[in-house]
């Protein structure tokens, strides 16, 4: 008995990876196409809301570091740590990463949340146009989001990671 030929239909986008060139495909660790996704959209909220931090941190933060002591630091470090860490993660996907960018930045938002209200909340309450209070304040809320968006995607990519749908 013979058989006939073996038709195999290709979704279109469907795995292509890179940045596709004149007549080749160029840069194909990068997954443009995830960007659209629902994971890769979370991602790119996490790169801003990550980046928003960070340039809130910097801008109002850095005169009142000493003021705020470990609790600036340590939630700048989780932003720069998580954001470049992010920014990699567009193009590969990871489960562990977004549960521990969970813990960090939940953790360094409660400790600049106590850190904001007792040393900065005095001079705010004082000091006419003090504006690294709600600066900073605005940091530790974000970090709750972050926190949460991190824990979400987590579990999407644990659900993902299993075959759940």
């Amino acid at each position: 008995m013979t058989r006939g030929p073996t038709i195999v239909r290709v979704a279109p986008g469907g795995g292509e990876r890179g940045i596709k060139c004149c007549c080749c495909r160029c840069c194909e660790c990068f997954n443009l196409g995830y960007l659209t996704s629902q994971h890769g959209l979370i991602k790119l909220a996490e790169a801003m809301l990550g980046g928003l931090c960070q340039s809130l941190l910097v801008k109002y933060g850095m005169s009142e570091a000493g003021t705020l002591g470990s609790a600036f630091h340590g939630f700048l470090t989780t932003a720069s740590a998580c954001l470049l860490t992010t920014a990699l993660l567009i193009a590969c996907y990871e489960c562990l990463f977004n549960a521990v960018a969970c813990f960090l930045y939940l953790s360094a938002s409660s400790y600049m949340g106590v850190a904001v209200n007792l040393y900065l909340y005095p001079q705010y309450a004082v000091i006419s146009m003090y504006s690294a209070y709600p600066a900073m304040t605005a940091v530790y809320y974000i970090g709750v989001v972050l926190g949460v968006l991190h824990g979400v995607d987590a579990y999407i990519a644990y659900k993902h990671l299993k075959g759940y749908r």
